[in-house]
């Protein structure tokens, strides 16, 4: 099952018994905030759930699918989320 960002505002805001839009306000703070970590080289760590990390990715041929055709497919940076070890744990039991 798929958590909406509704349904999160709404679990957030009921556990910390406050307004949605306060919810919605803190979530929103908190992903511009990411953005502008991951943006700058940083990281971050989510307790309890992992760390997120900028990669570079290196250019690399590889095939299109319809043709066969080579491409070159440019270097990138991308996000990758390393998970803790307590969450593998638990999802292991």
């Amino acid at each position: 099952m798929a958590l909406t960002k509704e349904q999160l505002i709404a679990h957030i805001a009921e556990a910390i018994d406050a307004p949605k839009t306060t919810a919605r306000n803190a979530l929103d703070q908190r992903g511009r905030l990411g953005a502008d970590l991951l943006e700058n080289g940083g990281e971050i760590t989510l307790p309890g759930i992992g760390k997120l990390k900028v990669t570079e990715r290196p250019a690399r041929t590889g095939r299109n699918p319809s043709t066969g055709a080579a491409i070159e497919i440019p270097a990138k940076k991308v996000i990758k989320l390393v998970v803790a070890k307590g969450l593998t744990d638990a999802v292991n039991k």
